[in-house]
C-alpha cells in the first residue's frame, strides 16, 4: 500500500518554520515481529550518493534504520524526497521530521528541507518529535548574508525523532537524534538531557534505544558520560565513524537482554559518515 508523500503538488506543507510534525510515506507491507532486531544508524550526508546509500542499506538488511541528514526537495540532491525513494527501494514505510528549511537549496514557492527518517518493517506507533529548547543561533538567516548554499542559512532547529516499535510483543522506544554540530559540548549535553528527561515518561523497565549523530568532540564527551550514568549501554560507537577521523555516531540501549555484533562499517564511501549496526535481543513479555 502506498502511503502519502511528504510534498504535495499543490505546494509546500511547511510554513515559515518546519512544523513539529511527523510525515509518513513509503510502502507499508505486512509488519514483522521479532525478539531480535538489527539496528542501523547512519548520517547519509543528505543522500548525495543515493544509489550507493541504497546499495549499502540493501546489503545490510537492518530491521530498524535511523537516518540523519535526509534531504527533501533540495537542489543538491536533485529535488528528490530521499526518504521516500529509500523507502520504495527497500519496500518499507518511513517516518520523517524536518530539522531545517535549507534556504539556499529551495525557493520561496518550493522550499527544501533536511531532517531525520526512521524506516522499519516492525509495527511502529506514536511518532513524535522533540525540537530541542537549547539551540545555537549559528544557522539563522542574517540580513547582511545572502542565502547562498555555501553559507547554509537555515530555519528550524535540531531535533530527535521518536517512535515506538513492537519487539517481542513489547514496545521499544526509539530516539533518532542529531545533536548540534556547532558550539560546545555543553550545548550537546543540554540537548541530550532533554532526551533523557523525555525517557522518564516511560516505566523503568521499558526498553529504549537512543542512536544517531551526536557530534561529540571527544570519546570522553559529557554526552556519553550522561548516557552511561542514566543506565544505557553502548552498543556501537566510541571509534572513528567519519572520513575525517571523528567519533560522532553512536548506538545506546537500555532494557535489552543483550546485544552483539556492534560494528562501524568503514568499507563504504557513500557518505562522510560510516553506518553503524548492532543486533539487539529482547526478552518477550
Amino acid at each position: 500500500m502506498l502511503l502519502c508523500t511528504l510534498l504535495s503538488a499543490a505546494g509546500p506543507l511547511f510554513a515559515d518554520e518546519p512544523p513539529d510534525q511527523v510525515w509518513e510515506g513509503g510502502i507499508r507491507g505486512a509488519a514483522t515481529a521479532a525478539s531480535s532486531i538489527k539496528v542501523l544508524t547512519w548520517n547519509i550526508e543528505r543522500g548525495l550518493r543515493l544509489p550507493e546509500v541504497t546499495e549499502v542499506l540493501l546489503r545490510h538488511g537492518p530491521s530498524l534504520l535511523l537516518l540523519q541528514e535526509v534531504d527533501v526537495n533540495a537542489r543538491r540532491t536533485g529535488r528528490r524526497n530521499i526518504a521516500e525513494e529509500l523507502a520504495h527501494s527497500l519496500r518499507l514505510p518511513y517516518l520523517f521530521a524536518a530539522e531545517f528549511e535549507e534556504l539556499g537549496q529551495g525557493t520561496r514557492d518550493s522550499p527544501a528541507y533536511h531532517g531525520q527518517a526512521i524506516l522499519t518493517a516492525l509495527p511502529a506507533s506514536s511518532p513524535r518529535i522533540i525540537r530541542f529548547k537549547q539551540q545555537t543561533t549559528f544557522w539563522r538567516p542574517r540580513s547582511y548574508m545572502p542565502d547562498w548554499p555555501a553559507f547554509q542559512r537555515r530555519k528550524g532547529g535540531r531535533l530527535v525523532l521518536v517512535c515506538e516499535v513492537d519487539v517481542a510483543g513489547r514496545p521499544l522506544v526509539v530516539y533518532n537524534a542529531h545533536l548540534e554540530s556547532r558550539e560546545s559540548e555543553q550545548l550537546r549535553k543540554a540537548q541530550l538531557d532533554e532526551i533523557l528527561a523525555d525517557t522518564r515518561r516511560y516505566p523503568a523497565d521499558t526498553p529504549i534505544l537512543i542512536a544517531g549523530d551526536f557530534n561529540t568532540r571527544t570519546k570522553a564527551s559529557p554526552v556519553i558520560d550522561a548516557l552511561l550514568k542514566a543506565g544505557f549501554q553502548m552498543a556501537a560507537g566510541r571509534d572513528v565513524t567519519t572520513i575525517r577521523g571523528s567519533a560522532l555516531d553512536w548506538i545506546f540501549v537500555r532494557g535489552a537482554q543483550r546485544f552483539e555484533q556492534g560494528m562501524i562499517h568503514r568499507d563504504t564511501k557513500a557518505s562522510d559518515h560510516f553506518p553503524l549496526t548492532v543486533v539487539v535481543h529482547f526478552n518477550p513479555l
